[in-house]
């Protein structure tokens, strides 16, 4: 990737969110290594138009129909081409000019296109946790028969990724998660009766979306995490440990058979995993501000309440179950936390929802994709009618 003919040429699903706004500013600061090839976006027209004239990619996609022709109109003088809808982003992601799609849609929406892209031998830069959460295991056959490589974004799968460069030969132990805790770390059920979006929307450490800031708070981020671990590293879940660690220095660890631990460190900062993940295999030099040992006199660590965060607990029990019950608590989970942002739905009524919909939605052991598609309608319209009631 040295010269202006090696230079990686990027696809940005989801590039006006936290993740895809980040990943920007790495191109930007490379231009000599990267350049985009496609954006796209799902609501927010204004920014799109205005990362399509600074970058002037092949292609822009909006994924809301009816912005269509805003954005086609701010563009008709350049030679972007632009479509609209999810069926679009499918489309495009298999554009032969793609090296690496970067996948930083939220949600279920980035299942598809990443199917998509995996057919068209597209390598992946995931962050989208919610596309291995739901179809883990079709994911990962597709990427097997395709010869594609899925390079996590997640800051802790990104540091576990990195301790198994050169360790493919020595068999993983086990992996440890950390995480920070959020908000509410060491408060008990009694405390978090009353909270409101805007207490569970101020992360300590992470600037992040609405909706992964929210998970990160009841801790249902982590708990995607711990599935997403299971298939991107091929783990049985008694091998994925989870600990709070308040300081967000160490990203999470590698324990390998003789009890050594690898872990990566570094200040909590999404654009160095998002830039390890376009440039693998190479380490590429930046400006970032490094991590001083003088700065933190203490890293502490403790055990998850499982109790009080009943999100994680929840993960831990589709990831045994199997089949499509990740799909269900992933499904679940989006509508209770767009209920709790529109204050339909307590903090600690997120879990209620949650528990009931795994509970009472039709649970298949070996599920096809048509069976996730129908399984997300299903939990959705089901999680619907259960807000009132929670």
């Amino acid at each position: 990737m040295s010269t202006e003919s090696k230079k990686r040429r990027i696809a940005i699903l989801g590039s006006t969110g936290s993740i895809g706004t980040q990943a920007i500013e790495v191109i930007r600061e490379n231009p000599h290594l990267f350049e985009i090839e496609l954006l796209t976006a799902g609501n927010n027209t204004e920014l799109l138009i205005k990362q399509a004239l600074e970058f002037t990619p092949n292609a822009v996609v909006i994924g809301n129909t009816d912005n269509y022709t805003l954005v086609k109109e701010a563009l008709s003088h350049t030679d972007t081409k632009v479509f609209a809808g999810i069926d679009a982003i499918a489309q495009c992601v298999t554009m032969e000019g793609i090296d690496m799609v970067l996948t930083a849609m939220v949600g279920y929406a980035g299942l598809k296109p990443t199917i998509e892209a995996i057919k068209a031998k597209k390598p992946i830069a995931l962050a989208n946790k919610e596309t291995l959460v739901v179809a883990g295991e079709l994911i990962n056959q597709l990427a097997i028969d395709n010869q594609v490589s899925i390079i996590p974004v997640d800051s802790e799968h990104s540091a576990i990724f990195q301790c198994l460069v050169g360790e493919g030969h020595n068999p993983i132990e086990k992996i440890i998660l950390t995480a920070s805790g959020g908000p509410f770390r060491g408060k008990k059920k009694a405390d978090l009766i009353h909270i409101s979006k805007a207490q569970a929307l101020k992360h300590p450490n992470w600037t992040m979306g609405a909706k992964i800031t929210i998970d990160s708070a009841s801790l249902m981020n982590k708990g995607l995490e711990v599935i997403e671990a299971k298939w991107l590293f091929g783990l049985d879940p008694k091998q994925i440990e989870v600990v709070v660690h308040p300081q967000s220095i160490i990203h999470s660890l590698v324990q390998f058979e003789d009890g050594s631990l690898k872990a990566q460190l570094g200040l909590p900062d999404m654009k160095l995993p998002i830039q390890y993940a376009l440039g693998f295999p190479q380490r590429i030099k930046n400006t970032f501000p490094r991590f001083n040992f003088a700065d933190y006199s203490q890293l502490t660590f403790e055990q998850p309440d499982l109790e009080t965060f009943r999100n994680l607990a929840l993960a831990f029990e589709a990831l045994d179950k199997k089949g499509n019950m990740p799909c269900i608590l992933n499904a679940a989970n989006e509508i209770a936390v767009q209920a709790f942002l529109e204050d339909k739905i307590s903090f600690l009524g997120m879990s209620d929802l949650i528990e009931k919909c795994m509970q009472t939605a039709t649970y298949i052991n070996v599920p096809s994709y048509e069976d996730y598609v129908q399984t997300d309608i299903q939990v959705r319209e089901m999680a619907m009618s259960y807000i009132s009631k929670i």
